[in-house]
């Protein structure tokens, strides 16, 4: 369906009748002029408003709602009661009674009192762009963790909310036992059993965290280093990671396909190994309630030795995507100019011509040596063994190549090289062993204090 611009103006649909689902989509979005710092703040690189609605009904056809219509309807300023003009909210409401839908998906993030007044004056449900979000993670959370994650930034968006037009927040409720009184309100007692059940949440999570941090441990032990997957939702992260892995994870062509995070063997060229780690779709206006929620997820993005931020180059807002992207890695505290960590790596180049193709590599060619991008395709396989050997180029840099002898009778010193660093090679001479092994920076001093070893010369 193509979007269509509201503006006070625009022809009304004709009546699309009855069915059950149905949903209006509008994007209420401030017009970009100078010195409007409202709307120039909400990105660093400005979306285009098309493509801006376009994945709103992305998100809402991601939990199977039928877009009977999605409008943009740009805006001067927001107003405190409705977001939105009288005027526009007028407009709408004659949509949702011509269109009869059910639900109104605003494509921002509303205030309580705002979405309580949409309500009233439009006679649907009204959902914003967080709750939308909220719902669809609530859908695809598949472990433990997910669900519980999920639950916990419901809870706390819908405490926030607590003012909506319910009929039985206004009621009292009776004292019981042996004291009279009129009790607490209905709202109160519905906050305190969210809080009562957010707090039990975050208590189980804790147990969660604490088995992922032992499970972190137990491979920091092997050792494997970590490769993480990030990037927009959609970029392809799901497909890349099948394709380096040879895994069977799910990948599709929507909105948040993955939500839980999954650790696969990867295997270098050079016969070493590392973790990947796919992770959940990024995308712009975050909710924080999920990047909170889900920040012990994302501790394995904290914790990669190297993070491949996925951008879907063929994407017409590629440019606003990376900085969505780059927003939510430094809310985690990654710093996404570290090049001695971060590997852009530019997806979909199969949806372009050769001419295409060409004009790509040259602007690729053109940045700076510590910034360079791989182009790849992971639906055709194209680019990623170059790929791969930058991961291992990347991972080798971050350790040292050391040669060493220890006598065969250390038993526990062979033990601790073995769970401490990666043993290249071991071979038995006169009683002791002769190894080369590749150690973290952060062990090389005792390695090399311990057994006096020296650095590899390669023969």
């Amino acid at each position: 369906m193509e979007p269509r611009s509201f503006d006070g103006d625009a022809d009304r649909p004709r009546s699309a009748g009855a069915n059950t689902g149905r949903v209006l989509v509008i994007g209420p979005y401030l017009r970009v002029r100078a010195g409007n710092a409202e709307a120039q703040s909400e990105s660093h690189v400005q979306r285009d408003a098309e493509a801006r609605l376009d994945e709103a009904t992305g998100l809402a056809r991601a939990i199977d709602l039928v877009v009977a219509d999605a409008i943009i309807a740009p805006i001067s300023q927001i107003r405190p009661a409705t977001y939105i003009g009288k005027g526009k909210v007028e407009e709408i409401a004659g949509l949702v009674k011509s269109l009869d839908v059910e639900l109104v998906v605003m494509d921002c993030a509303l205030a309580p009192i705002q979405q309580r007044n949409l309500e009233k004056e439009l006679h649907a449900k009204v959902l914003d762009r967080t709750g939308l979000i909220l719902e669809i993670f609530g859908r695809r959370a598949k472990t433990r963790e997910g669900s519980l994650q999920v639950e916990l930034a419901h809870l706390n968006y819908q405490r926030s909310r607590l003012v909506r037009s319910w009929t039985h927040l206004e009621r009292q409720r009776g004292g019981f036992g042996f004291m009279g009184g009129p009790g607490e309100t209905q709202i109160e007692a519905d906050r305190r059993l969210i809080q009562e059940r957010i707090s039990k949440l975050e208590s189980e999570l804790k147990k969660v965290q604490a088995t992922r941090r032992l499970h972190r441990a137990g491979r920091q032990r092997v050792p494997y280093r970590v490769v993480a997957l990030v990037g927009y939702t959609n970029a392809g992260k799901s497909t890349l990671f099948n394709r380096l892995t040879r895994a069977d994870v799910q990948a599709a062509d929507m909105l948040f396909a993955t939500l839980d995070p999954t650790l696969r063997a990867l295997n270098l060229p050079h016969g070493g190994k590392a973790m990947l780690s796919d992770t959940v779709g990024f995308i712009s206006n975050l909710p924080t309630q999920l990047v909170a929620a889900f920040r012990a997820t994302l501790e394995e993005v904290l914790e990669a030795d190297v993070i491949l931020h996925v951008r879907d180059i063929s994407h017409e807002d590629a440019e606003a995507q990376q900085s969505d992207v780059d927003a939510v890695l430094r809310q985690l505290g990654i710093n996404p100019d570290d090049s001695g960590r971060i590997i852009e790596v530019w997806n979909k180049i199969d949806r372009y011509d050769a001419e295409q193709r060409e004009e790509l590599l040259n602007i690729a060619a053109r940045r700076p040596e510590d910034h360079p991008a791989m182009l790849v395709s992971a639906v055709t396989g194209e680019g990623v063994d170059a790929l791969l050997a930058a991961i291992e180029e990347r991972l080798a840099a971050k350790r040292t190549t050391l040669d060493l002898s220890i006598d065969a009778a250390d038993g526990a010193g062979i033990s601790w090289l073995h769970r401490n660093a990666e043993v290249l090679s071991k071979e038995l001479h006169d009683g002791r062993f002769d190894m080369t092994v590749r150690v973290d920076e952060t062990k090389r001093d005792i390695v090399v204090n311990r057994f006096d070893a020296v650095p590899h010369h390669a023969t």
